[in-house]
């Protein structure tokens, strides 16, 4: 927990609450619905939170944006952002029922009202979305086929409509394909070693029907 102080010192009594909460939530889920590996429990905060914080680091969501977090799991990056951006709305999915109960949950538990969790696939959401977020869910062309035609028209980012997706390591050939990528170190933002190989990748989607 003060890792995150450390890097987002300006936060409300009430989000410092709530990031407060997340440890003893996930431990207390975990026991119920394995959602997070045993091994990565402990490091809750720097693996899963700050993690999914990062995203935060590249991006400042404005009030009143809307975002898919796509294969959710427990909540990573939705919840984390959620309790960050109370004013942008997040809708986290995943085709996995016993994670979306989890994800609602904690949801509930903390009082986010700015968050909807639903078992779907990202092929049958309805609606369309300003940025599409997810935590390497799969390879960035099968994500863009699920996700292409649910992409705002209409930008009010400094960066463009499109996917905000955390991942690791070389991406060179996974994005040879996608010219308007653009990779964020996060050992930029963050000091743990864990963040050496992470990275955001921000690709900018042009609205499709």
């Amino acid at each position: 927990m003060d890792e995150i102080l450390s890097y987002f010192p300006d936060l409300t009594d009430t989000q410092k609450e709530q990031f407060q909460k997340l440890d003893s939530l996930y431990h207390d889920w975990n026991e119920k619905i394995n959602v997070i590996s045993r091994k990565d429990i402990d490091s809750l905060y720097t693996k899963h939170v700050l993690h999914s914080l990062g995203i935060a680091k590249i991006m400042k969501f404005e009030p009143g944006t809307y975002v898919l977090d796509v294969g959710t799991g427990g909540g990573f990056p939705g919840i984390p952002l959620a309790i960050l951006f109370p004013e942008t709305r997040f809708y986290l999915i995943d085709v996995i029922a016993k994670k979306i109960k989890v994800v609602q949950g904690v949801a509930d538990a903390l009082g986010l009202k700015n968050v909807k969790a639903e078992q779907i696939r990202a092929e049958n959401v309805k609606g369309d979305f300003d940025f599409i977020v997810s935590r390497a869910v799969t390879n960035m062309p099968d994500f863009v086929s699920w996700i292409k035609t649910k992409i705002k028209k209409q930008h009010k980012h400094e960066l463009k409509n499109g996917i905000l997706y955390l991942k690791g390591g070389d991406l060179t050939e996974e994005l040879k394909d996608f010219p308007k990528a653009t990779q964020y170190d996060l050992a930029e933002h963050f000091k743990d070693e864990f963040f050496e190989t992470k990275k955001v990748v921000h690709l900018p989607l042009k609205f499709t029907v």
